[in-house]
């Protein structure tokens, strides 16, 4: 298992206990707005912040490399509200292209 997948196993455990104990220590009460809209956006900010750091980190410097093309591509289907899947195919059609051109 790579340090990112472990990361991701941690962040998604932290953001279900920060869930579980606000609910317990509320006793049943509901969160205030702020703090529920913060721990609503926890997961995805630390996915993306994972995304962005595998597409574009190497060895302390910035790397472009095909991921970053099929970070790029998968922009457009994200923007168009497509279903995940087509996401995730126009992002490594775009990545497997830049490889086969390269």
């Amino acid at each position: 298992m790579t340090a990112a997948w472990a990361a991701v196993g941690v962040v998604g455990a932290v953001t279900v206990a920060i869930k579980s104990a606000g609910t317990m220590l509320l006793r049943g009460g509901e969160l205030p707005p702020r703090a529920a809209t913060m721990i609503e956006l926890l997961a995805p900010v630390m996915l993306a912040a994972l995304v962005v750091t595998n597409a574009f980190g190497g060895d302390h410097r910035l790397l472009l490399d095909p991921r970053a093309a099929g970070l790029a591509a998968a922009t457009l289907p994200i923007a168009l509200r497509a279903p995940i899947l087509v996401t995730v195919v126009v992002a490594a059609a775009a990545a497997a292209l830049v490889r086969a051109l390269a």
